[in-house]
């Protein structure tokens, strides 16, 4: 192959983007309704939807037993 020669790779994973968008925004209003209403409550609950995943792998590997 010459060095002026071109490839093109298309992504196809734009759905899973709005998955995983739509996912954070109902972690966030989850976790901000349930927070004091304080500055530092509704932080903390957008940092937790943010991490919302981790927990789930955790809890689920807890009824695992692993």
């Amino acid at each position: 192959m010459g060095s002026d020669s071109r490839s093109r790779v298309i992504v196809r994973e734009g759905q899973w983007g709005v998955f995983a968008f739509l996912a954070y925004i109902g972690a966030a209003i989850y976790f901000v309704s349930v927070s004091d209403g304080s500055f530092w409550g509704v932080i903390l609950g957008l940092l937790q939807a943010i991490v919302w995943p981790v927990y789930v792998v955790y809890h689920v590997l807890v009824l695992l037993g692993a």
